[in-house]
């Protein structure tokens, strides 16, 4: 009987494959689980309350879209891509393999320069499109998309990969005291070092990668003329 308290997790994963409202979905799982767990609901409201109280400093993120949709509309997705189509010798795979490296380096130094709101939509993909447009003249949704989703990828190798090479990463400090709690010597600094390979392997993966999408991308706007 004590899987029934698990039921808040079956209500999130149908909820989010059913593309339904997050916050509501989130509500109705804890509420749900408190049931389950036979808590009165005046407690279960409380416990809402109090964890929101607690975690409210996380949604300060929300403070970054209302600043980026000003920025674009003060042109900052149209200098991005004038920028980028001045420039000679820029491909996709180019500019997208140089923001690999300046995220890889950030996250290294715990640094965060970029995320997907911040940095990826506003700036990486207009250039990386701006790029493309340069090369090929206007540009299919299908190539767009490809393009896009590119861009992401780039974000997620550089941060994924790259932020444990800082000791003081929450991951590193993650990885160190599960190690230790499980019985192992874990010591940050040895983590941290073992973790720059990782990343300098993700980087070179990444940026061949990236390369030759430039090739795929040719072939791709070829297909969608003829």
């Amino acid at each position: 009987m004590q899987a029934i308290k698990l039921i808040g997790v079956l209500i999130i994963i149908v909820g989010f494959a059913l593309k339904k409202d997050t916050l509501a979905t989130v509500v109705a799982a804890g509420i749900a689980t408190g049931l389950a767990a036979r808590m009165d609901l005046a407690d279960i409201l409380s416990t809402l309350g109090a964890a929101f109280l607690s975690q409210r400093l996380a949604t300060l993120f929300v403070l970054t879209l209302p600043a980026v949709g000003l920025c674009e509309r003060c042109g900052l997705r149209d200098k991005a891509t004038d920028f980028i189509g001045r420039l000679k010798n820029a491909t996709t795979g180019r500019v997208l393999s140089f923001y690999l490296l300046v995220r890889s380096l950030a996250s290294a130094a715990s640094l965060r320069v970029g995320g997907h709101p911040q940095f990826v939509r506003p700036l990486v993909a207009p250039m990386a499109l701006g790029a493309a447009r340069a090369q090929y003249g206007r540009l299919s949704a299908r190539a767009e998309d490809e393009i896009k989703a590119h861009c992401a990828a780039s974000d997620n190798y550089g941060n994924f990969f790259a932020q444990n090479c800082f000791i003081g990463a929450s991951g590193t400090m993650l990885i160190a005291t599960t190690l230790s709690e499980l019985g192992y010597a874990a010591d940050p600094l040895h983590i941290a070092a073992a973790s720059v390979p990782i990343a300098a392997a993700s980087l070179l993966i990444g940026s061949a990668s990236n390369l030759l999408f430039d090739r795929r991308l040719a072939r791709l706007c070829i297909e969608d003329r003829s």
